[in-house]
């Protein structure tokens, strides 16, 4: 059910990446997979839980809207050159972004302001598109928001 979600329908996300002013979603990769919701990861055993924003390394990831920073979302339980994210609030959301490095951990930033930068996908995932991974707190589906 949703009825806790209902009045978030027309939340839009802004651009969330310098040189991606539309948000454009990353397809598939030969080697990596696809950047979908629910894209099969692992052979098959697991499911993309998140959506794919395109975003170049070194980019800057800014605030869809104005949010909440809410402490550190590392993706990886093994630590490597990308295992960095943020928990973020706003437009009654809660969601995470991936492989960014925020430059800070807690407060609040409007529509538009710095994040952070994205992380050095190419070192750990050669050849990737790479890009911000964007999760719902409950894991429900983003794509609606974009």
């Amino acid at each position: 059910s949703n009825t806790g979600n209902s009045f978030n329908f027309t939340v839009k996300f802004g651009p969330l990446c310098s040189g991606n002013s539309s948000n454009r979603k990353r397809g598939c990769d030969t080697k990596y997979g696809c950047g979908n919701y629910g894209a099969s990861r692992g052979g098959g055993k697991r499911k993309h839980e998140g959506l794919d924003i395109v975003c170049a390394d070194g980019a800057t990831v800014y605030a869809p809207f104005d949010v909440k920073l809410n402490g550190k979302a590392a993706p990886y339980k093994k630590n490597n050159a990308i295992n960095d994210g943020i928990n973020l609030s706003g437009e009654g959301l809660c969601f995470k972004l991936f492989y960014v490095k925020p430059d800070s951990y807690s407060g609040a930033l409007k529509k538009g302001q710095k994040i952070g930068t994205l992380l050095p996908m190419q070192n750990v995932y050669p050849g990737i598109t790479s890009h911000v991974h964007v999760q719902m707190c409950d894991k429900s589906d983003p794509t609606k928001y974009f």
